[in-house]
Formats: structure tokens, C-alpha cells, sequence
């Protein structure tokens, strides 16, 4: 995928995320605050167009970064990661990708990052659909310190600038999105 056509895409998805993924109302977010809009990142990646689009944009934001891995916290990541698996091995440049889950399944293999083995000093980028606070976020990159595992930075569809890229910044890790509350008009 040539650079100009990120616009294009993004002009795509932005279409989708105002039509369909934002509601305007009273609504109390995952980070306890409230807010009269809510961004239902599902309805954009787990429809067939919005995961393509979002894992487009993606993988070519990252094109570039010397990483081993892409996931994120469970349940905003899980379709970004199954989307970039899909469309990197179409595409020829295979991503390896995991999930983090909140904490360690107690049953089974009892793990909290699920996926193909990530190993010590591999380093990874963590993807979301929206981002308030940055704590989900937060919680997968110290998971991820845990196994020894090196965040690069975090991509998410909609920064909703609450203080997710302080709070990303001061746990040492940068955030990118592809569109944030200004975009919206918000």
C-alpha cells in the first residue's frame, strides 16, 4: 500500500466511526468518568470494512518499526489483532499478534497473554480501538514488562484526549492515533 493511500483509507474509516460507532447521550466509560458521547469501537472492527481499514492503516503506520509482535489489551484489541494477522499474512509480511488479558486465566494454561509465545526482550506495539485514561493500555504494557517483553508504543483508533498519552507517557510508552476527540468535532 502506497503512503497517499492512507488518507484515502482514513477518509474511509472516518466516514464509519461518525456514521455508525458514535452515540451521542449520557454514558459512564470503562474509566468511571462520564462523557456525553461514546465511541463503540466494535461497530467499526468487527464489521468486514472497518477491520480492513483499520488494520491497513495500521499496518502501514507501522511498516516501519523494527517490532515482533502487535496485541493489546482483550476485548478492544481482539479484533484489531485477528484483523493485522489476517491482512499481514495476505499481504506477505506475517505479524505475530497476542491479547492481554485483565489477569491470568485460572483454568487451562493459566496465561494472561494469549497468543503465539512472546519472548524476552522481543519488542511489541499495543493497539485499541478508544483510549480515555490509557489504563487498559497501562495494565497490558505492565503485563507485558512482566514477561520481559519491550512496548514500543500504542496505536489506537480514537484518542479520546482524557490523559491516556500522559498516562501512557509517564509508564514510558508513546501513543499514536489515527484520529482524536478534535477529529470528531468533539
Amino acid at each position: 500500500m502506497e503512503n497517499n493511500n492512507i488518507g484515502e483509507l482514513k477518509k474511509r474509516l472516518f466516514s464509519i466511526l461518525e456514521k455508525q460507532a458514535l452515540k451521542r447521550g449520557n454514558f459512564v466509560l470503562s474509566s468511571g468518568k462520564t462523557s456525553n458521547y461514546y465511541l463503540d469501537g466494535r461497530l467499526i472492527t468487527l464489521s468486514s470494512e472497518g477491520a480492513y481499514l483499520v488494520a491497513s492503516i495500521i499496518l502501514e503506520l507501522i511498516k516501519n518499526e523494527r517490532i515482533d509482535a502487535v496485541g493489546g489489551p482483550t476485548l478492544g484489541a481482539d479484533p484489531i489483532v485477528g484483523a493485522l494477522a489476517c491482512l499481514s499474512h495476505i499481504q506477505k509480511t506475517p505479524l505475530k499478534t497476542f491479547i492481554v488479558r485483565k489477569q491470568a486465566k485460572e483454568h487451562g494454561t493459566q496465561r494472561q497473554i494469549e497468543g503465539p509465545a512472546l519472548k524476552k526482550q522481543e519488542r511489541v506495539i499495543l493497539v485499541d480501538d478508544v483510549a480515555t485514561t490509557g489504563k487498559a493500555l497501562v495494565e497490558a504494557k505492565l503485563a507485558l514488562d512482566a514477561a520481559g517483553v519491550e512496548v514500543i508504543k500504542a496505536i489506537v483508533i480514537v484518542d479520546r484526549n482524557e490523559g491516556a498519552r500522559e498516562n501512557l507517557a509517564e509508564a514510558g510508552v508513546s501513543l499514536e492515533s489515527i484520529f482524536s476527540r478534535q477529529d470528531l468535532g468533539l
